[in-house]
């Protein structure tokens, strides 16, 4: 959408923008006023404030002191427009700040640019101060929300740049009573993060951007876009960003994913089934007859295995792959392996840390016998896609997969490399994942998934293993001890990880209708058996399904959760898979009976709560149970 707009440039340097916080304060220094019909406020030096005139709050900086800088230029034109520009005298960074107050919407762009090395991190502008009330909104992995007065530690920083951080490049602050705040909408992410950080004065939870360098440099222009809110919270903050989704071009929903391949219809209401037994035919047929016969099966099999399940009507076939981590020869003989994944690549094709051939970057550990650590060294994503390129073309002749699951490409942060043989930004490492995805959707008309999620591939990913469930907050080693039960519940796990009064469904609220969101395979629904129910409760209020790991051992004894985790969530996700989750409300006070609402009319409620509820109709909801009424 496009704007008018009243134009503010101010120039400014924040290197530390963050430190030595003490409460809200008010710009005066040398500050410019700007205002629209709905916003009003100032910009200067040390940041910039707002008040909403439609809710009469004031949302000014966290606090702080302007860093010292020397003013070199200052220009003020006719329209009102003002132009500064500052150096630092240790770095002699020059940043130009812009300000761009749209017209007719409430919401202010911050532009920076700047020339020269960049020695540290930049937080600018400052973060807004908060109040006792309200709450901070997170879109780590699926969603997660803080009060400001949370007293555990939050993640620090979030990076922007990977599945690990915020899986959509926004954050903000909500008043809990009334839905009114901001968002801030990182419309360059690449090398952009967020930070929370713990005032010191009033021990409030704050949150604001941080720029990285681009290969020790500043490089490119950054640009935050923030947006005032008179009410609606985190819904109104994740349509905005879905209709920004839509503009940039992240957004393709399943709708016009099926028309390509058609088999993505067969995703929609399919548990991810993680299997290692050797007879996979039987764990197969053991499924089937127990009445879960639409599913995506991950744990690959033999030519003939993979044939027979392919011809199933309602089955998806996928393997595991990995273009990340290079087993080096050195390293297969510390581990007594013959092979190991994408071995060839070393070394021509590792990414270097520097300009030193010998400083490579290290990927995932594996013990060697005697129990010390070796590790694989990391693959250049621009080398990437030929060598998937080639395995695909090779395996599909003998196995016919529909489905293909790519470890870390999305997990892992967008790298650097120093390799003069392929240099690589952050920007870059973002277009050869993306890149390496297309592939197996475009070309091979594949199914795909990657693990934890992020929305720059939203065009080229099918299903995230992992968006459901919160990075920080899994069980200890979840990625290496993945058939592993816990019969005791973390305090962590049980708070964050499956907390109702923490949790939001943020990722469905912009991209249900087009990415499908799994648990991990280290925190998947029968991982913790004390809180299965639970899970299955989230994936039936957020419309998504479930993961199973299957082992022929336990199957006796589990079969029948099984069967009642797919025949409760399967129908809703089924139903809705190609519709927007349009809402979700916290329907009482101790956040425990939650609402989703979907495009086609499907409305779910769950009471995660240890007693019933009576809804605003009378209908009581008993305890941790749900109430389903599917749309058209």
């Amino acid at each position: 959408m496009k704007f008018g707009a009243a134009i503010l440039v101010v120039a400014f340097l924040a290197l530390s923008a963050f430190a030595g916080l003490a409460g809200a304060h008010p710009v005066t220094d040398l500050a410019t006023t700007f205002e629209n019909g709905q916003l009003s406020g100032y910009a200067g030096c040390s940041g910039f404030e707002v008040t909403d005139r439609r809710t009469g709050r004031t949302w000014r900086p966290a606090g702080g002191r302007p860093p010292e800088v020397e003013e070199t230029s200052r220009m003020v034109g006719d329209d009102g427009t003002v132009r500064m520009t500052y150096i630092h005298p240790r770095t002699h960074l020059r940043l130009d700040v812009e300000y761009k107050v749209e017209k007719d919407s409430p919401e202010v762009t911050v532009t920076i640019a700047g020339e020269g090395p960049m020695a540290k991190p930049i937080q600018y502008p400052a973060a807004f101060a908060t109040e006792k009330g309200d709450r901070l909104i997170v879109p780590m992995n699926e969603g997660i929300s803080y009060p400001a007065d949370e007293p555990d530690e939050l993640p620090g920083r979030l990076i922007a740049y990977g599945g690990h951080g915020i899986c959509m490049a926004f954050f903000g602050v909500q008043d809990d009573s009334t839905g009114a705040g901001w968002m801030a909408i990182l419309e360059t992410p690449d090398d952009a993060s967020m930070v929370a950080k713990r005032d010191d004065k009033t021990k409030l939870w704050t949150l604001g951007p941080r720029w990285d360098d681009q290969k020790g440099k500043f490089g490119y222009a950054r640009r935050v876009r923030y947006v005032f809110f008179d009410k609606g919270g985190y819904v109104a903050m994740c349509k905005r960003y879905r209709a920004y989704a839509k503009e940039i071009g992240l957004f393709k929903p399943f709708s016009e994913k099926v028309k390509e391949r058609p088999l993505v219809d067969r995703l929609l209401g399919a548990p991810n089934v993680w299997c290692w037994e050797k007879d996979k035919l039987a764990v197969v047929s053991n499924l089937v007859e127990a009445g879960i016969d639409r599913f995506l099966w991950s744990g690959g099999g033999t030519p003939e295995e993979v044939t027979a399940m392919a011809a199933m009507q309602q089955a998806l076939v996928s393997r595991y792959d990995c273009y990340q981590d290079i087993y080096r020869p050195e390293q297969l003989k510390q581990l007594g392996r013959k092979s190991g994944y994408n071995t060839e690549a070393w070394p021509k094709d590792i990414v270097w840390n520097s300009a030193d051939s010998n400083d490579w970057r290290h990927a995932w550990g594996v013990k060697t016998k005697d129990g010390e650590w070796t590790y694989c060294a990391m693959m250049c994503d621009s080398a990437a896609p030929s060598y998937e390129r080639r395995n695909v073309t090779e395996e599909l002749k003998t196995k016919p997969y529909n489905t293909r699951f790519i470890d870390t490409t999305v997990a892992s942060p967008w790298q650097t490399c120093w390799n003069p043989a392929h240099p690589m930004t952050r920007s870059d490492s973002r277009h050869w994942k993306m890149e390496l995805l297309r592939i197996l959707g475009d070309e091979f008309k594949l199914v795909v998934g990657s693990e934890t999620g992020h929305d720059a591939s939203v065009p080229f990913c099918d299903y995230y293993e992992g968006m459901l469930s919160l990075g920080p907050y899994r069980v200890p080693d979840a990625g290496r001890n993945i058939r592993q039960v816990w019969t005791n519940v973390p305090e962590r796990v049980e708070k964050y990880q499956v907390g109702e009064k923490y949790r939001l469904p943020l990722w469905e609220l912009v991209y249900h209708d087009c990415v499908c969101a799994q648990w991990y395979w280290g925190d998947h629904n029968s991982k913790l058996p004390d809180i299965w129910w639970k899970r299955d409760l989230f994936n039936v209020l957020y419309g998504t399904m479930g993961m199973y790991v299957v082992e022929n051992r336990r199957w006796p004894e589990e079969k029948e959760r099984f069967v009642r985790s797919y025949r409760m969530t399967s129908p809703v996700a089924r139903a809705t898979g190609y519709s927007e989750m349009t809402d979700h409300r916290i329907l009482s006070a101790d956040r425990t009976v939650q609402e989703s609402r979907f495009s086609d009319g499907t409305a779910v409620v769950v009471n995660f709560g240890n007693e019933p509820f009576t809804l605003p109709g009378g209908e009581t909801l008993p305890a941790r149970s749900h109430r389903v009424r599917l749309g058209r």
